[in-house]
């Protein structure tokens, strides 16, 4: 069978990812024709519970699904209402249309001509049921005094309850949830820690428990984990603003494969990847980028003069394929040399050049207070001692160890100790990138981008998911004397998958020590919480932005509470790119 090109890809993906119903106005019901369908006889459930996001001044895009119960494959007519009251006495926006089979019965509604800043309620209709209500808000426009933000990403439904998502959704004031990537995993059951799934109630139906590879895997899946109460909770809290990363196709995905695609086996990678985006525009809240290529979501979001959110896709448009340790690798260790060239080279893209150059001209033209990137991976410099590195990949029981000598060393060298020897400094000088799926894989476009940043004179927050762990850094350009801070990042930790704790194999009375060590071994890294599930508050003013990590106590079990000792809160003003401590 001929693969699927380029072409073919953007050709198939503008007609088959799914309908979004334009609504203006109050029609009473009866301003469209599907409306006058006698649906009476059918039997219809709303088990997805309801969903917004993309919110713009005058609209956001509202989300059900309504699931036929009779066996009956034909249109199902809905309607909705939207009203700036709970009680819905007061409806701005009144309205139906058809779901059908093609979209998986999915209902995607741009909602227009709503107001700047305010909050709306929302609910469906179908054959006489009616769908929970969900809770919407427009962005501000002019003087805004405050945007707060959930930042979550990673919840691997066999890996445990989502008690985070449960926790973000009592959140009293939310602007926006920002969901950056892994919404789900492709995995089988016991693909990827699922190994106390069963005990949880957790495993995965009998018709979704391998791989996800063809459109039916994925829509079940994504109907899955929205049957979860909690990830039911927080999308009828606030509206979700969602970027992808890998997991929602393949893991380490990149422009033209993927880790986990074996072409052999599994087919035509741009195949699967086409199933799995129409999937994700059928069962998320998102208003597309471009109606002729849906693989495009990079997009900005301005919440009036105080925050521009520019979210971004650093996964499959432009990303250049990984590099790995192992293919620098000699007789003699890395052919250092050869990686460092590789590494920096300034053809290697994550962005790609459209997505880097449409994001510099948003930089450029907005004059908001903070300019905040909402992306997947860790963009700050995770330059850890090549040692400890080693160690880390490869599991060494002796790694708890050699970071307690390597930070002993570090302290040192921090003090001047004029006793160390040219061998001992080597050991913490001699660094290598944590990650190379990471911003680390791609120094040189991360450079430019920083640089960008630099040079317009911009207050810079990035956000990031990916690692499962909670992380804060500090963004630099340059080295040795001509090094200097741009921005800060502020990374989430997982909502269910689990991080570097699985690795370190440690006591849980030992983590806060180990966390401390890395911290110090790692040049720009400022915080570290590498054993915790949890999420990430920002809230944004005039004067500062303040980053609140709050974490759970298990997702293992039902029964968790908030970790109150274990939550930490950093801040950052405008014009100072210096995280600070909050005590």
């Amino acid at each position: 069978m001929r693969r699927l090109t380029r072409r073919d890809f953007i050709r198939a993906s503008a007609l088959g990812m799914g309908a979004v119903v334009v609504s203006t106005g109050l029609t009473g019901c009866g301003g469209s024709s599907s409306s006058n369908n006698n649906d009476d006889g059918r039997q219809v459930a709303f088990h997805h519970g309801v969903a917004s996001g993309d919110p713009q001044t005058q609209g956001v895009i509202l989300w059900t699904r309504v699931t036929p119960e009779d066996g009956d494959t034909a249109p199902v007519s809905v309607s909705w209402e939207v009203a700036s009251d709970a009680d819905f006495t007061q409806l701005v926006n009144e309205d139906s249309a058809e779901v059908r089979e093609a979209y998986d019965y999915t209902l995607k509604v741009d909602v227009q001509g709503l107001e700047p800043g305010k909050t709306y309620y929302y609910r469906f209709h179908a054959a006489g049921v009616t769908s929970p209500v969900g809770v919407t808000r427009t962005l501000p426009e002019g003087s805004v005094d405050q945007v707060t933000f959930a930042v979550l990403s990673c919840s691997n439904y066999p890996a445990g309850y989502f008690h985070v998502y449960a926790e973000a959704a009592k959140e009293a004031q939310l602007d926006a949830v920002l969901h950056l990537g892994d919404y789900l995993y492709e995995y089988a059951t016991d693909g990827y820690d699922g190994d106390q799934a069963e005990e949880m109630g957790r495993t995965l139906p009998e018709n979704n428990d391998l791989e996800m590879i063809q459109l039916v895997d994925y829509r079940r899946r994504y109907a899955l984990y929205r049957t979860d109460p909690d990830l039911q909770a927080l999308h009828a809290k606030a509206p979700f603003i969602a970027v992808w990363d890998d997991h929602e196709i393949a893991n380490d995905a990149w422009i033209g494969g993927a880790e986990n695609h074996d072409p052999d086996t599994e087919g035509d990678y741009l195949l699967r990847k086409q199933y799995a985006l129409q999937a994700y525009f059928e069962w998320m809240p998102i208003r597309p980028f471009d109606d002729n290529d849906r693989e495009i979501i990079y997009r900005s979001f301005h919440y009036g003069d105080l925050v521009s959110l520019h979210m971004l896709d650093t996964r499959i448009i432009g990303r250049d394929k990984q590099l790995s340790y192992t293919d620098y690798v000699t007789e003699t260790g890395i052919d250092a040399a050869a990686f460092t060239a590789a590494v920096t080279d300034p053809d290697r893209h994550l962005l790609g050049t459209t997505q880097l150059n449409w994001l510099s001209g948003a930089l450029a033209t907005s004059s908001a207070t903070w300019q905040v990137l909402g992306q997947q991976v860790l963009m700050g410099r995770m330059l850890m001692p090549a040692e400890m590195l080693q160690g880390l990949l490869n599991l060494d029981p002796a790694l708890v160890d050699l970071i307690v000598e390597l930070t002993t060393l570090k302290g040192r060298y921090l003090q001047g100790d004029p006793t160390l020897t040219e061998e001992e400094i080597a050991r913490i000088t001699t660094v290598l990138p944590y990650n190379l799926d990471a911003w680390d894989g791609y120094m040189a476009e991360r450079e430019m981008l920083l640089r960008t940043a630099k040079d317009l004179g911009k207050n810079l927050v990035v956000l990031a998911g990916d690692t499962h762990n909670a992380w804060a850094s500090h963004l630099t350009v340059g080295s040795g004397e001509d090094k200097q801070s741009v921005g800060v990042e502020l990374a989430t930790a997982s909502v269910s998958s689990p991080g570097l704790e699985s690795y370190l194999q440690l006591p849980a009375e030992a983590i806060p020590q180990a966390e401390q060590a890395i911290t110090l071994l790692v040049d720009d890294l400022q915080y570290l919480n590498a054993s915790q599930r949890g999420y990430l508050r920002v809230t944004f003013t005039a004067e500062e932005t303040r980053a609140d990590w709050r974490f759970v106590s298990t997702v293992k079990q039902s029964d968790y509470q908030m970790d109150e000792a274990r939550g930490h809160s950093m801040t950052v003003q405008p014009g100072d790119p210096t995280l600070t401590l909050v005590t």
